[in-house]
């Protein structure tokens, strides 16, 4: 009796521990309100929107924990990820990501080009990139042609338009519908995107 006692107490002060943690995220220190707050794309959905680039060491630490989120995201969140570009060396892979897209290799692509970048070995340029997708299928001729499109420079515009409102000055940075930036490299968050996500739901 006194262990079932002890153990629904422990259970009681684990789950306080829990929700004082989550109240403790507060405004200017675990995240920003955006001040010129965006639309979302999917009306009556939670978005949740992750800014990244290949090369960057602080996104490739943050996605093991974004991929463990993903496996559980709840059914009123919609998930956008937007490569950044707001550089000329990010712009070459984000215009890599939004090639992945269009030609359907996303999925198989998205985390061998983080692991690669993530453990020394550099494909952050368009040529490295066109070799890279090589291996998935892709002829050289259709990458670059699709990287030159319309409408991946248009994806582009769009992209540096949003990071622009939303005031980014690097990344990894979360967006939660439009209203918060959360950043980081560690599992705190999303924790912080899940509160945000309670907080639009009350």
């Amino acid at each position: 009796m006194k262990k079932l006692l002890l153990g629904s107490a422990t259970a009681m002060l684990m789950a306080f521990s829990a929700n004082t943690m989550a109240a403790n995220f507060v405004a200017g220190k675990d995240y920003t309100v955006v001040q010129n707050p965006g639309k979302v794309e999917v009306p009556g959905k939670i978005e949740v929107r992750e800014f990244f680039w290949y090369g960057c060491p602080h996104c490739f630490k943050l996605e093991p924990h974004m991929q463990a989120w993903l496996k559980k995201i709840p059914k009123d969140v919609n998930f956008i990820r937007t490569p950044a570009s707001m550089n000329p060396l990010w712009e070459q892979g984000a215009r890599a990501y939004f090639v992945s897209e269009a030609l359907g290799v996303r999925k198989r692509t998205h985390l061998p080009l983080f692991h690669a970048n993530g453990t020394g070995q550099q494909i952050l340029q368009k040529d490295q990139f066109a070799k890279f997708f090589v291996k998935y299928g892709i002829p050289e001729a259709k990458f670059n042609s699709t990287y030159n499109s319309f409408a991946i420079t248009a994806k582009i515009a769009q992209a540096n338009k949003l990071a622009q409102q939303y005031q980014l000055s690097g990344v990894p940075a979360v967006v939660v519908n439009g209203k918060y930036v959360v950043q980081g490299e560690d599992g705190k968050v999303t924790q912080v995107v899940d509160y945000l996500i309670n907080k639009e739901r009350k």
